[in-house]
Parts: C-alpha cells; sequence; structure tokens
C-alpha cells in the first residue's frame, strides 16, 4: 500500500508526541511546518507553510495549542487555508474507543485514552494520554484536553475550550465556549463561556477578580 505523507503543525508538543501515535504502515512523516523560523531540529525536517502550495497531496495534522494560546487555536488552524480533506485524524492504538463514538476531522486521540459509548468528538480537537471521555458526552470543535481527565457521561464541552490535565468534570454538565479548566480542578455545575475555572471544587477565576475590583 502506497503511504500517504503527512506534515505536522506545528513544531510543538503536541506535534512531537503526535509521533508515537501514528500508524507508520499507512503514513510517512515527512517533517513539521513551523511559523517561527528560528526553530531548529537535528531530528526532525522542518519547513514553512510554503510546502503545503507545493505539494498538494501532502496530508496534515494541526495540533497548536498550550494554556496560553488555546484561544487562538480556531484562527491559527483556518490560517492554513488547506482544503479540509487534506486534515487527517490520528487515534493511538492504545486508545480504547467504544460503540457508536464518532471523532472529527483533524483529531489526535493519545495512548490509553478511552471513549466509551455514544460519545461525539468534533473536529480540531486534542485528547492526551488518559483522559477517559464517558458514554453520550459531547466535545466540541477545537477544544483540547490534558492527560488524565475525566468527563463524566452526558457533558457538553463547547467549542475552543482548555480542559488542563487531572480535572474532572461531573456528569450532564455543560461547559461554555472558550473556557478554561485548571490542572486538577473539579467541574460540579454547569460553566459559562469564557469563564476560568480552578480549584476543587472549580470557581470562576473570572468572578474572583471582578469581586475583588468591587
Amino acid at each position: 500500500m502506497l503511504k500517504k505523507k503527512l506534515v505536522i503543525f506545528p513544531f510543538n508538543g503536541n506535534g512531537v508526541e503526535a509521533l508515537d501515535c501514528i500508524n507508520y504502515d499507512e503514513y510517512e512523516v515527512v517533517g513539521f511546518i513551523d511559523d517561527d523560523s528560528s526553530k531548529k531540529s537535528e531530528a526532525y525536517d522542518l519547513y514553512n507553510r510554503s510546502i503545503l502550495e507545493k505539494y498538494k497531496d501532502l496530508k496534515v495534522l494541526a495540533v497548536p495549542g498550550s494554556p496560553t494560546t488555546y484561544l487562538q487555536r480556531i484562527n491559527i488552524i483556518d490560517s492554513l487555508a488547506v482544503d479540509y480533506n487534506r486534515f487527517v485524524t490520528i487515534v493511538h492504538p492504545e486508545a480504547k474507543i467504544g460503540r457508536n463514538v464518532k471523532i472529527g476531522n483533524n483529531c489526535l486521540v493519545m495512548a490509553g485514552v478511552v471513549l466509551t459509548s455514544n460519545a461525539c468528538i468534533g473536529n480540531h480537537v486534542i485528547i492526551l494520554p488518559n483522559t477517559v471521555v464517558h458514554h453520550d458526552s459531547v466535545l466540541k470543535d477545537y477544544t483540547l484536553v490534558g492527560s488524565n481527565v475525566v468527563v463524566a457521561g452526558g457533558t457538553t464541552i463547547d467549542t475552543n475550550c482548555y480542559i488542563g490535565s487531572g480535572a474532572n468534570i461531573s456528569n450532564g454538565l455543560t461547559i461554555g465556549r472558550s473556557v478554561l479548566v485548571g490542572l486538577g480542578s473539579n467541574i460540579l455545575k454547569n460553566v459559562p463561556d469564557n469563564a476560568r475555572m480552578v480549584g476543587n471544587p472549580a470557581r470562576n477565576l473570572n468572578m474572583l477578580i471582578s469581586e475583588k475590583v468591587v
């Protein structure tokens, strides 16, 4: 079988970890694309975006994002301006995918992740190792979920959120758009858009700051 040629964008931690998830019988990794020309690597070939125009058959895995830059993920990924069908989804062979689970395009699902019955994962989603997304939960587009997170059944996490490693989200909740959940935080109630949730039980840091100002 002819291997598909794949580039990963950008050259960051998510991208390097993605190398452990790829089926090398299916893909040949050409290297990384990065906008920062000062980055260097002896192990990997680094390119600028022009490679996407030069080689139209290149597949792309776009995995930008961190706790400080997650709000920019939509613009960064969309700025690649490649056809939707050029994006690929990579699922580590040791991830456990249950019945009727749906996973969108340009997703990265790392080792030890468990997605149970009827979970729905949108497009451009990253799920780091050993996270569990329980039955009937929905992770919408452009969301990034850290390692060892538990998303209980029937939960909806809206677009462009960042869920920090070790967080726990109780069942049946709704997490609004562009929410940051801090490391190890426990979410016990619905969360509004743009909140920054920290602690156990988690409280909205934006509200705490407002209370102090008042």
